[in-house]
């Protein structure tokens, strides 16, 4: 009984240092993943606004810039 308790709190022990450990080294790339998915997004925010202000001030440079994004590769030569 004592030796179950015992070795319970040894693998908890040893799972938090590990847990700890894995952080340490992937905090980093994890703090860097979210500020790029963060920077993505206000990206695309200030792309979107940009693309309504073109649609509404000239529809006819939004369908070109619709046509040259959308094109396939075929198309395109």
């Amino acid at each position: 009984m004592l030796g179950t308790i015992f070795m319970t709190g040894v693998l908890v022990m040893l799972g938090l240092f590990a847990l700890g450990f894995v952080f340490k080294i992937f905090g980093g790339l994890i703090g860097l993943t979210f500020w790029l998915l963060g920077f993505a997004i206000k990206a695309l925010i200030v792309g979107g606004i940009a693309y309504l202000i073109i649609r509404v001030v000239s529809p006819d440079t939004a369908r070109r810039l619709r046509e040259k994004w959308s094109a396939t590769k075929a198309d395109r030569y």
